[in-house]
């Protein structure tokens, strides 16, 4: 009987089949403990030369890491571990012997290692980053599946931008002109949601930032509901329900691997509404009791300027530095106007203020959502596109939106793999998406 490692601990006692392939292996005079892995997790098999024929025997010796094997054997319990299982070999099939392994048990460098990427995935570390990743769509889709969003698929190509063209990949697009590689799919759907009601999106986005921080990468997934009837304070409401689901129930599922990673899941089970909200203004004075200053490059080096000005968005150390005094995601909201895109509405009681919001995962991880109430009047969304220096005629059926039965409604965009790193606390965002795009690699 074929079975899945994950699933061992139900087939205690009985003869299984494992399929997969061989991690490692030592030998301890008539004894050898090969480790076996199948894609779900590992195993410790013991093979005893007076329990197994001489060619099984034989046949042992002569693998070499990440061969691929069958193996029939009873599964027992450790005797020393609890919740621990062993194989005790009968029989193997070798399926084929794998030529020296690249990626060996030593230490390798970042760029080795991302340059064998196709083979990293298949590390123990990797593997529990990719589960955890699964899970954290998985709960993604279930949470709005179970709160009346309807899944609303948007192009990758698109004639125009969000928040215009200095970002974006493009490309020529037959005798169209130029295409753009999407950056969100918000503004499609935004007319899921005024069709649907509730809409999300979830899919591959792009941005053609020369950034080589430990927390950007060019293709990124994103997750995008729209909410036709909600405004700031329903959106942020939306946002804290939604991230408390999503957390425990990664604690819930995937602890093995959250533990295997070594993450401190103490700091994980606070994430639960309410979460604190805080305005820009506040937001800027902790940084000035902080002294933390704004940092620009010049000609001559960098440039500290102190106190942190008004109207600037947050760097890293920024958003660090906010984020210090609390163990939730912090809801930074009502960001100065000019600060923000040109689809967000103004704040009634100052229309300096843009009714966004940014969540800042705890930890140091940054920013992992932001979202707004989207501008709903006509005349004001034209003043928008026209103050932004965008092609009206690109966004004439985004316009049409506001003619035409127009509502208040609101959205965020939540980065996947922002969220899995702050989950798995990576210290780089390369390893939270399997093949990693970044300004200096394209490949494998």
């Amino acid at each position: 009987m074929w079975v899945y490692i994950e699933k061992i601990r139900d087939f205690v006692e009985q003869e299984v089949t494992i399929k997969g392939w061989l991690y490692n292996i030592r030998s301890a005079g008539k004894l050898m403990f090969p480790e076996l892995r199948d894609g779900t997790g590992l195993i410790q098999g013991v093979v005893s030369k007076k329990e197994v024929s001489e060619k099984v025997w034989e046949d042992f010796g002569k693998l070499t890491q990440e061969s691929s094997v069958i193996v029939k054997g009873l599964i027992t319990r450790h005797p020393k571990k609890e919740d621990v299982y062993e194989l005790q070999v009968k029989d193997l099939e070798i399926v084929a012997i794998a030529e020296p392994y690249p990626i060996t048990p030593k230490e390798h460098g970042v760029d080795f290692l991302a340059d064998r990427r196709h083979l990293w995935l298949r590390s123990p570390r990797q593997s529990a980053i990719m589960r955890i990743r699964n899970e954290i769509i998985q709960s993604i889709r279930e949470y709005m599946y179970n709160n009346g969003f309807i899944l609303f698929d948007t192009p990758i190509f698109t004639p125009n931008a969000c928040e215009g063209t200095s970002t974006l990949f493009s490309t020529d697009y037959f005798d169209l002109g130029k295409a753009y590689l999407s950056q969100s799919g918000q503004l499609y759907a935004e007319a899921g949601a005024l069709a649907l009601g509730k809409v999300y999106t979830l899919g591959p986005t792009f941005r053609a930032e020369n950034s080589m921080t430990r927390r950007h990468i060019t293709e990124f997934w994103m997750m995008e509901p729209e909410m036709a009837f909600f405004d700031l304070n329903d959106n942020m409401n939306l946002i804290e329900d939604f991230l408390e689901y999503v957390v425990q129930r990664v604690i819930k599922n995937k602890k093995q691997e959250l533990d295997f990673l070594g993450r401190d899941l103490s700091k994980l089970e606070k994430v639960k509404k309410p979460f604190p909200r805080i305005t820009y203004n506040e937001a800027v004075e902790i940084l000035r009791k902080k002294d933390i200053p704004l940092i620009r490059k010049t000609e001559n080096g960098e440039e500290h300027i102190r106190p942190f000005p008004y109207g600037e968005d947050f760097g890293a150390p920024h958003e660090e530095a906010i984020v210090e005094a609390f163990d939730k995601p912090v809801m930074v909201h009502r960001w100065p106007a000019e600060a923000k895109a040109f689809y967000m509405k103004r704040d009634p009681e100052n229309p300096k203020l843009a009714l966004g919001v940014d969540v800042l995962a705890p930890e140091g991880f940054g920013e992992i959502i932001g979202g707004s109430q989207r501008e709903d009047n006509l005349d004001f969304l034209l003043e928008r596109i026209e103050e932004h220096q965008l092609p009206l005629e690109e966004f004439g059926w985004y316009v049409d939106l506001r003619r035409y039965g127009s509502v208040p409604h609101s959205g965020f965009g939540l980065g996947i793999e922002r969220v899995v790193s702050w989950l798995c606390n990576l210290e780089h965002i390369r390893e939270a998406i399997p093949f990693a795009r970044r300004p200096n690699r394209i490949r494998p």
